[in-house]
């Protein structure tokens, strides 16, 4: 038996694996990304131009409800994965992308049924996220406190 050693190993995984299209990938996360914010500013100032006497706070408020249905929506309808797939990290925009991360379980385990479907897989990929995150703000605000 032939055995490699560790750098003639490392020169064959580099010949034969898969090149990365790193620059197309960097662009479309880039635009992707940048067109989802953009979207997210155009729903803020259509509710701003519709409604004038909403406060910012409110503006603020229903574009991130807009947002996350649009994201949920087009999660449900299939559209947000091929959007994910041609975007990559540009498409995990945190507003759509955590909808995407919630509806998307959902969606998969739809057809066990509502309450051992949907409802116990929905926060599959989002559970780890929500608690993590809700224990680091804990953590920093007790540091924050004592400082």
């Amino acid at each position: 038996m032939n055995m490699l050693s560790k750098q003639e190993y490392v020169d064959f995984v580099k010949e034969k694996s898969p090149k990365s299209p790193m620059w197309r990938s960097m662009l479309a996360a880039f635009f992707v990304g940048g067109l989802i914010c953009c979207v997210g500013e155009g729903v803020s100032d259509l509710l701003k131009l519709i409604f004038p006497a909403m406060t910012e706070e409110d503006v603020a408020t229903w574009t991130t409800v807009v947002m996350i249905f649009a994201g949920s929506f087009l999660t449900a309808i299939g559209v947000y994965d091929k959007l994910g797939h041609f975007a990559g990290g540009g498409s995990i925009i945190p507003i759509t992308g955590f909808a995407n991360s919630v509806v998307s379980p959902a969606v998969e385990y739809n057809r066990e049924g509502v309450f051992f479907g949907v409802c116990a897989k929905m926060f599959v990929i989002a559970g780890p996220i929500i608690v993590f995150g809700i224990v680091a703000s804990v953590i920093v605000g007790i540091i924050g406190l004592f400082l």
